[in-house]
């Protein structure tokens, strides 16, 4: 056995792109295995599902930020500052009979060369009947101190600086999130960020004992992740991740369908032929002219868009599919001498077919069961694309079909679009280069090709 193995990885050696090929798959394997454990599936479910509060602290259309380690590229990142962290000073300026007077000082440094996209402040306080007051100043690495407004903040409120149009006309028209960085006198022709060390202050009155309020600051950036971000300000590698274990289960459970139901049917028919080889011929060329993309469409659309009901049926309208290629290989091999002497020491129909005739022709079964991988993982990523798709699922199909419905090339994301498929392209180009190794490995016929 362990001669065998080591044969066969002598051999696979001698094609470069088969190696590289099998080193990507087993690498895509552990990235699932890693996925699956670092992100539980109901949660990644949960998460993708959009609604979850921790998509209001990511920013929205936000590149990758490894576009930052190329020359002359710095684009800002999300800075949070937390009034209940170290990072923030709290004062208390006067307190007596229940009135407190606080401030609160939210220091972040900006060293970027572009302006943030937005501006979001969060604040949670604590009060019986009266809501506390709060005023808000900005100031500037230069000294400057511009006023935000004033409000009553509830138990949970969250402040859009950004979309403040009274302060945003204070800043000339230039909206709030470019105007607080763009110094004293902008120019107005070519708008860059002032950096330093920026300032949200906040003077606060609480009315009653034990009333109180924090806030949290949140300069949304224009980069985040390794992915990026969507319009719903979604981690796209969440979906990129789960992408991968739900792209191979899919494919490989379809492609182990489809291989080992046509081997199966050939090996009967060929073995018992008359009118049992002759209905699995017609069932074969019937499901060889229908058409197969419409029927995964009408199932979808009438029936059920989850990925396992379009699996089933995959394999259904493929369950013959192979039957014809190997019928001619069986047809020879129950000629032989070895299956002439299981008939005469009385081996039965199902112990030839199994023990004898599948046997022999597996060795060509596993490259066209690795080479069907690709068809299987752009078949789902298809159907989602038309909007057939698994609607729960975070695929790579999914992301693909949002980001054409949004218009991503055309507003410039082009990495919302190139992502999915890059990575739908090269696992296709793994298995299919893997796949054509093995043939050849399998085939000696080949070899002199």
């Amino acid at each position: 056995m362990m001669t065998k193995v080591k044969g066969f990885f002598t051999n696979l050696r001698q094609y470069p792109s088969a190696v590289v090929g099998f080193a990507i798959i087993l690498f895509l394997i552990g990235l699932s295995i890693f996925t699956m454990i670092y992100i539980p599936y109901d949660e990644a479910i949960e998460l993708w599902k959009g609604s979850n509060p921790i998509w209001l602290e990511y920013p929205r259309h936000a590149k990758p930020a490894w576009i930052n380690i190329f020359p002359g590229v710095n684009k800002p990142k999300t800075i949070m500052v937390d009034s209940r962290e170290a990072a923030a000073t709290k004062e208390i300026l006067y307190s007596e009979d229940g009135f407190t007077e606080s401030v609160v000082t939210l220091p972040f440094d900006f060293t970027y060369d572009d302006f943030p996209t937005e501006i979001n402040v969060s604040f949670y306080s604590e009060f019986e009947e009266t809501r506390p007051h709060v005023d808000l100043y900005w100031r500037t690495p230069d000294g400057n101190q511009i006023p935000l407004g004033g409000l009553s903040v509830g138990r949970e409120l969250l402040h859009r600086l950004s979309q403040n149009t009274q302060l945003q006309r204070r800043l000339g028209g230039l909206i709030p999130h470019v105007g607080l960085f763009a110094g004293s006198n902008p120019d107005r022709d070519n708008l860059k960020p002032v950096k330093g060390r920026y300032e949200l202050v906040i003077e606060g009155l609480t009315f009653e004992e034990g009333s109180n309020f924090e806030a949290k600051l949140i300069v949304y950036g224009q980069v985040h992740g390794i992915a990026g971000t969507d319009h719903l300000r979604r981690d796209l590698s969440i979906a990129l991740l789960w992408g991968t274990p739900i792209a191979l289960a899919f494919s490989l459970a379809a492609a182990v369908g489809t291989s080992i139901s046509g081997l199966v049917l050939g090996a009967i028919g060929s073995w018992f032929g008359g009118w049992i080889d002759s209905l699995i011929q017609r069932l074969t060329e019937l499901t060889m002219i229908l058409p197969a993309l419409p029927i995964y469409i009408m199932v979808g659309l009438f029936f059920s868009r989850s990925l396992w009901v379009i699996l089933a049926t995959a394999i259904v309208l493929s369950l013959f599919g192979g039957s014809k290629s190997y019928r001619s290989m069986f047809i020879q091999i129950k000629e032989a001498p070895y299956i002439e002497a299981a008939r005469a020491y009385g081996a039965s129909n199902t112990r030839i077919i199994f023990r004898y005739l599948i046997p022999r022709v597996i060795p060509t079964l596993i490259p066209s069961f690795v080479t069907a991988v690709p068809g299987f993982i752009f078949l789902e990523s298809g159907l989602a694309i038309l909007g057939v798709g698994d609607p729960v699922l975070p695929t790579w199909g999914k992301i693909i079909d949002e980001a054409q419905r949004r218009g991503a090339l055309y507003n410039g994301h082009y990495y919302w679009m190139l992502e999915p498929l890059a990575m739908l392209l090269v696992t296709s180009l793994a298995f299919a280069a893997f796949g054509f190794a093995l043939d050849r490995i399998f085939n000696p016929r080949l070899r002199r090709l």
